[in-house]
């Protein structure tokens, strides 16, 4: 038995009032094929030019571990130079990611290979995030703390990308005051009789070649496991919709504070009764 997943629509490109209209309001996820062939980055951007340009900075890197109860919020796991990290992507499989890279603190050089599209929303200049993964690496599945529209650009390889929206959250075993769904749930093939509400959840899916382009709408949640090694770039615009604005700004503010004092206080049984509660909170709906 396979998750309930339909392929998200591909489109070769698309103007702002067609992408506006049939995904944008309606908040719909779609794979854009041909949008970028104009960038710089398009021809130039692989794991050796990446290596040659960033690699003497030192990157952080996270793995698959459970969260702890003495892990800051999105605190790395280990560090490593650029140029080693490539190296090891290109050598072997590994676990290790770079998340949440800010490429314009890091690298400011790359911003010359890529522009701002036009898609009628306003994206935030400030955030284009850089992304890598080794063959058969995944983050856990989760959705971003500010509900935010989000394009995501891969280059290199192949990404497989699993995707929910809100309304699936009773289905898949959130754990409270937090942003991931139960960790141990391996979204690429999951145990439905240890996690049986999970057939009950509707998602979509696709596989994302160099060049393409995700919209992932507001508050999406998403799992995202590199077939290939390779890396993406997120460009980001602030929710619009008055619900996730406020949810976002209650994360931001609030539950990221709250979740943090209760590590403090709590440690490991704070985290123990929110895994504990997802299972809980879900089984009803089994």
């Amino acid at each position: 038995m396979q998750l309930n997943l339909q392929q998200i629509p591909r489109v070769e490109t698309i103007t702002k009032a067609d992408f506006l209209k049939h995904y944008f309001k309606p908040q719909k996820p779609v794979v854009i094929e041909r949008f970028i062939e104009d960038w710089p980055a398009y021809s130039k951007w692989n794991l050796d030019y990446m290596k040659a340009v960033a690699g003497d900075k030192t990157v952080p890197l996270y793995d698959d571990r459970p969260v702890d109860y003495k892990d800051g919020f999105n605190e790395a796991h280990a560090t490593m130079k650029m140029s080693d990290y490539i190296d090891l992507l290109k050598r072997e499989p590994t676990k290790f990611r770079i998340f949440l890279w800010n490429i314009l603190k890091e690298v400011p050089e790359l911003q010359k290979d890529f522009s701002y599209p036009d898609f009628g929303i306003r994206l935030m200049k400030g955030l284009p995030m850089l992304f890598f993964g080794g063959r058969d690496s995944y983050t856990f599945m989760h959705y971003d703390i500010d509900l935010a529209n989000i394009f995501h650009f891969h280059f290199e390889g192949k990404k497989q990308c699993i995707l929910f929206d809100q309304q699936q959250n009773k289905y898949l075993y959130k754990v409270p005051h937090s942003l991931i769904t139960r960790e141990d749930i391996n979204f690429a093939d999951p145990d439905f009789e240890k996690w049986p509400a999970l057939q009950h959840a509707k998602g979509w899916v696709c596989d994302l070649n160099h060049g393409e382009v995700l919209y992932m709408p507001e508050g999406y949640w998403h799992y995202m496991r590199y077939i290939t090694p390779g890396f993406s770039m997120s460009l980001r615009a602030i929710a619009r919709h008055p619900k996730n604005l406020g949810k976002a700004l209650y994360n931001v503010f609030l539950m990221r504070n709250y979740d943090n004092l209760m590590r403090r206080i709590q440690g490991q049984k704070w985290i123990d009764w929110k895994n504990q509660k997802a299972i809980e909170n879900t089984q009803k709906y089994a």
